[in-house]
């Protein structure tokens, strides 16, 4: 008989025959009760392509968990999508919507006692929401990517969710007809699945493939192919193994294996988001790890993987060059991994990739680490005194990541993407958009349509962006986010003025604004944080809650 600390929990006391009850009124039979309960947390809705496919995934968990003698359970988890809340206040929601689906987890494992838990998540806050809910509840678990999005086709040209944002900006520019602009709108995303760069989806998927958690190759598939129900039911039928062996999450994730994950980002060039994300894993794991550890990792680990959004590739071409297994294979030959990390297959990063094939040759997605496509990664970690405890800055397709300028200063994104297309930004710039992080936007929303609109226009690489909110993994160009402290809590990008000069300088891991120290002290004097933009509701508890960016975001921190 399995651990079932459910079975145990109804056989003990006056509860025992009212909570069997309650499970013969479901069809369960008195051979039922010594199987392992093991939750399948369904993140399926109608909302985003993203999540609109994961219900066949659920259903392939149900049957292949039955077939492996477990009694599944289902029960959602919310989504917000990125893409749609984009440039709205409903952007507000995305990463408060992280710690929805985290406490979901963590509460129906937890209130209803389960033996295991696998978690089927699509956009971008699922993964996280459901990393962090699986190392709190911490039962054996398993995470089931939902599959990236097959590319759009438009002119010969594969097309992708940031090909509208751009396309934005092309058309107001002047450089693209209106026929080509809703051309693009029309056909960018072709069915369901997850944005199909190394957006924050793919980032974060193919991070919990080498972190351990989820089964290898399963992070590339694409949504609507058949190998992505058979790799489900192969996961539902590991976490049972799993649960047989009380394998948890905790014995998996370690700091050598979130060093592994985190390597792996640099490697794929991922996204900005995955270094808030892991700031929030590791501290729901009860891991050491912090801001700088990222930047300790991007000296060593080149990129390897010529990927969206500044490179050519899409996660599937990724996927049948051999997934996230050859590009593991190729650090781990180069002593950038940890071999030894246990992963939910029962054997460690070394097994696992022992009879993985080396590059192929006729693939151009991946490179050797002896001829990468940057011999560093590509997510920094600046600080100075515009961001003491440290900001982020994606640096690669740039031809120089230094710059200053005069700043353009924002105190909301809407405000800032009108001035961008009404003209009023000029090569040299440095827009500032600030109040835009955990507590003052609240919720740190994804400036991907000022970027967006700024690459339209030809301005991606000449004028700078420095914000305390986020970026969508859709993003490249001169931009730094994640600046903390952030505006609200009285960090200094509250008191830069129009005109300030700000510098920017990846080379030497600077954001400084170029302002006399009493001129700096005299305007502090002056500042008082504005009122809280919502004082009730979810955003309310967020805004009060929230830690600061280097720090995850986490609501729970102490």
């Amino acid at each position: 008989m399995s651990s079932n600390r459910r079975s145990k929990n109804i056989t003990e006391g006056v509860a025992r025959a009212p909570n069997r009850s309650m499970y013969y009124a479901m069809g369960y039979t008195e051979g039922d009760f010594g199987k392992p309960m093991i939750g399948v947390a369904n993140a399926h809705s109608t909302i985003t392509p993203c999540n609109s496919g994961l219900q066949r995934l659920a259903d392939a968990a149900v049957d292949a968990l039955k077939e492996a003698g477990a009694n599944p359970q289902v029960f959602g988890t919310p989504t917000i999508s990125d893409g749609m809340a984009m440039g709205t206040e409903g952007m507000k929601y995305s990463l408060v919507s992280r710690e929805v689906i985290a406490d979901c987890v963590e509460t129906c494992v937890g209130g209803q006692w389960m033996d295991g838990v696998l978690v089927i998540g699509g956009c971008d806050k699922n993964m996280p929401g459901g990393m962090m809910g699986m190392l709190r509840a911490n039962v054996p678990s398993i995470y089931v990517y939902g599959g990236t999005i097959l590319p759009g086709r438009y002119k010969g040209e594969d097309l992708n969710i940031v090909s509208v944002f751009e396309a934005v900006g092309q058309f107001s520019a002047g450089k693209m007809s209106e026929e080509d602009f809703c051309e693009i709108e029309r056909r960018a995303i072709p069915g369901s699945g997850s944005c199909g760069g190394m957006y924050t989806a793919n980032t974060m998927s193919s991070a919990f493939e080498a972190l351990g958690m989820s089964l290898p190759y399963s992070s590339t598939e694409a949504n609507v192919h058949d190998e992505k129900v058979a790799s489900t039911a192969r996961a539902a039928k590991v976490l049972v193994e799993a649960v047989a062996r009380d394998l948890k999450p905790r014995d998996i994730v370690t700091r050598e294996s979130i060093e592994n994950a985190v390597a792996v980002i640099m490697a794929t060039g991922g996204s900005t988001n995955a270094v808030l994300h892991f700031l929030a894993i590791a501290h729901a794991a009860e891991v050491e790890w912090s801001i700088d550890d990222f930047e300790r990792v991007r000296r060593k680990v080149p990129v390897l993987c010529d990927l969206k959004p500044s490179g050519r590739y899409l996660a599937v071409d990724l996927h049948r060059a051999g997934g996230v297994p050859a590009v593991m294979k190729e650090l781990l030959g180069a002593g950038l991994l940890h071999g030894d990390c246990m992963t939910i297959t029962g054997k460690t990063v070394a097994e696992n990739l022992a009879e993985i094939a080396p590059l192929r040759s006729d693939q151009g997605v991946i490179r050797t680490v002896s001829n990468p496509i940057y011999s560093e990664g590509h997510l920094a970690i600046l600080k100075g005194n515009l961001s003491p405890e440290g900001c982020v800055a994606k640096i690669t397709g740039l031809k120089n990541p230094v710059m200053s300028g005069p700043a353009r200063v924002f105190d909301d994104e809407q405000s800032a993407l009108a001035a961008i297309m009404a003209g009023n930004i000029k090569a040299g710039d440095v827009m500032v958009l600030r109040y835009l992080g955990p507590k003052g936007a609240p919720g740190m929303p994804e400036m991907l349509a000022p970027t967006g609109a700024l690459i339209g226009q030809g301005l991606g690489e000449s004028v700078g962006l420095v914000t305390d909110g986020r970026f969508s993994g859709g993003t490249w160009g001169m931009v730094v986010g994640h600046v903390a402290p952030e505006a609200y809590a009285g960090g200094l990008i509250a008191l830069v003025e129009e005109g300030d000069r700000v510098v920017i300088d990846a080379h030497q891991l600077l954001l400084h604004l170029d302002v006399p120290e009493d001129v700096i002290a005299r305007r502090r004097a002056a500042w008082s944080a504005p009122a809280p933009r919502y004082t009730r509701g979810v955003l309310a508890k967020f805004a009060r809650n929230a830690s600061s960016a280097s720090r995850g975001a986490v609501l729970d921190g102490d």
